[in-house]
């Protein structure tokens, strides 16, 4: 079987879900599928620049004569509006910013009328390219419940691993704790550099990634005085996040309603606990509070700072949560997701409250 597996490229920017499309790219090819990775680059600013994006995926056809795919696998906005007659969804995240995230801080979208036209165009084109699909699938339950509430569909859960989920390592509880992804505003590491202010042990923090919030985040630890403390390493290879993720007390993940979130299957898989908060969204679906993590209000940097304390302060508990983190992820397998998607194990979809 021929699939092309669709995805949108923000250039010269790498997350989740590029490293999902890749993984899923390579996964079919190790199960001797012929398969293609086909990416378009996406821009929001200025905004005529989400329509032009939209229209050159719509534009694009994978149906022809020749050399045409079997099975197109479209994965987040706008690259399921691709044109196919046998194509499936596995939804990673629509365009959050006139859904989800509308109205508040994080989105450039206000309730004028101009912004409410592209808002309303946005939507209808998410409505179009779900209807037209053979299956729908979402990366979690919360990218699901986003699309039941405003799109008025029930996409089938299907958690998906993260690219190094067979190499990471179990190892001893350290003295650090791990921060690792893009340096993005709805990441909100400065909560971590702002709790660790407030510890009373000397815990340290590395924290590895890349992206816009670098320099506010070092302006942060030199104002509390943190430079012993807290390391930011930047992009490292993947043999060193395997290492920074095996040598870790724990792992810090607490963004704003994330879709699904790499860092807390990884941090589970190599048996660290997480310290997230109760608005993190998807990681919540894995993560229980003094059972394999710790959550904690959104925000409340004491509090986050005293489960530092905690588990720094007994190392017995912190290596029971992580074990326990490990078995909550024992289950994820590619094999399940890959027969899903191609059809081995293919559920229709439909409007809410229809059959």
């Amino acid at each position: 079987m021929r699939v092309a597996v669709c995805s949108t490229q923000v250039p010269f920017t790498t997350g989740g879900a590029e490293a999902l499309a890749e993984s899923l790219h390579h996964e079919l090819q190790k199960r001797g599928f012929e398969s293609a990775l086909i990416t378009v680059p996406f821009a929001w600013v200025p905004r005529l620049e989400i329509v032009e994006s939209a229209l050159a995926w719509r534009l694009l056809s994978l149906d022809g004569p020749a050399g045409e795919p079997d099975l197109v696998i479209a994965t987040k906005f706008p690259s399921y509006l691709v044109r196919h007659s046998n194509k499936v969804v596995w939804l990673v995240h629509q365009f959050r910013q006139v859904y989800d995230l509308l109205g508040t801080s994080w989105s450039d979208f206000g309730r004028g009328q101009r912004d409410r036209r592209l808002v309303e165009l946005v939507r209808a084109m998410d409505d179009r390219a779900f209807a037209e699909s053979r299956a729908l699938y979402a990366i979690s339950a919360n990218v699901a419940e986003r699309a039941r509430r405003h799109n008025g569909v029930e996409p089938l859960v299907l958690h998906p691993p993260p690219r190094l989920f067979d190499r990471l390592e179990t190892g001893p509880t350290g003295d650090y704790v791990l921060a690792a992804g893009r340096l993005e505003e709805l990441k909100r590491v400065e909560l971590l550099i702002e709790s660790l202010s407030r510890t009373t042990a000397p815990v340290r923090c590395t924290i590895a990634g890349e992206g816009p919030q670098r320099d506010k985040l070092i302006e942060l630890i030199r104002r509390h005085g943190l430079e012993r403390r807290v390391e930011l390493v930047g992009r490292v290879t993947d043999e060193q996040l395997i290492a920074l993720y095996r040598d870790c007390l724990a792992v810090y993940y607490a963004p704003y309603d994330e879709d699904f979130g790499f860092v807390t299957v990884e941090a589970f898989k190599a048996a660290k606990p997480i310290l997230t908060a109760a608005d993190s969204g998807a990681v919540l679906e894995l993560v229980r509070h003094d059972e394999n993590g710790r959550v904690h209000p959104p925000g409340n940097a004491a509090a986050f700072a005293a489960s530092l304390d905690l588990l720094w302060q007994d190392r017995q508990r912190a290596a029971e949560l992580g074990r326990r983190g490990h078995d909550a992820v024992a289950g994820l397998s590619w094999d399940r997701v890959i027969a899903a998607l191609t059809g081995e194990a293919v559920a229709t979809t439909s409007r809410a409250g229809t059959a």
